[in-house]
């Protein structure tokens, strides 16, 4: 029986280890092929890398329907080339998912 992507605490632990914070510019060249995929801040990045692990059409689906998931723009790339950018990525095979930094609350 497979494990609700909610309850795979497993994996939700592995991909939350392996989350880091990379400079744009190690990003470009997965970008360039087309694998970089932007999380939207209202997000939990971890929760968002599970269920795509999990292959979770509805709420995948949902999530790019309201723009807060899909592939990382050109005007994205370049802005934060110019910001000179670090981004949250986690890796969910073949794909990076990036967020940006949340702004903090004071």
């Amino acid at each position: 029986m497979q494990t609700k992507p909610e309850n795979d605490t497993d994996l939700r632990l592995k991909i939350n280890s392996e989350t880091a914070r990379l400079p744009w510019t190690e990003l470009l060249k997965h970008f360039a092929s087309g694998t970089v995929v932007w999380v939207a801040n209202s997000l939990d990045l971890v929760d968002v890398a599970v269920r795509i692990s999990h292959d979770d059409k509805a709420n995948i689906s949902q999530w790019m329907a309201a723009g807060l998931l899909g592939k990382v723009t050109d005007q994205q790339a370049e802005a934060w080339l110019a910001a000179d950018a670090a981004l949250w990525a986690a890796v969910v095979h073949p794909f990076i998912l990036v967020q940006e930094e949340k702004p903090k609350v004071h």
